[in-house]
């Protein structure tokens, strides 16, 4: 097989599994929908644009929890693991109604989704 024939076909499958991966995360993402919008607009909760390496309780025009203002958090890949996991173990006393997610590949699969939302 020339190198040519290898670079795409490494190129194909890194594409499919980035497909299946946002598929999965999108799926997640389902539970967190009748709150959260995927654009900047907030809703109920937060918009979820740009999540991945913000200031927790920074979205413009949200109205956050005194908990939530007081958490000084940034919402890397590791933060948002834990705080999906169990929120209120995180951020204790925070509004969102949300007992967490205890799969954590489902969990994965959410957090790689949101890093697409820039």
């Amino acid at each position: 097989m020339s190198i040519d024939r290898l670079a795409l076909a490494a190129v194909l499958i890194l594409c499919a599994t980035s497909a299946m991966a946002q598929s999965a995360g999108t799926q997640a993402y389902a539970q967190c929908m009748a709150c959260h919008a995927t654009s900047a607009a907030n809703g109920i909760g937060p918009g979820l644009q740009g999540i991945v390496g913000r200031a927790s309780a920074s979205q413009p025009g949200f109205r956050y929890s005194p908990a939530m203002k007081r958490a000084k958090l940034t919402w890397d890949e590791k933060t948002l693991d834990a705080y999906l996991q169990n929120p209120q173990a995180v951020v204790p006393g925070n509004l969102m109604p949300y007992s967490g997610m205890a799969d954590a590949a489902q969990r994965a699969d959410l957090i790689a989704y949101l890093a697409t939302l820039k």
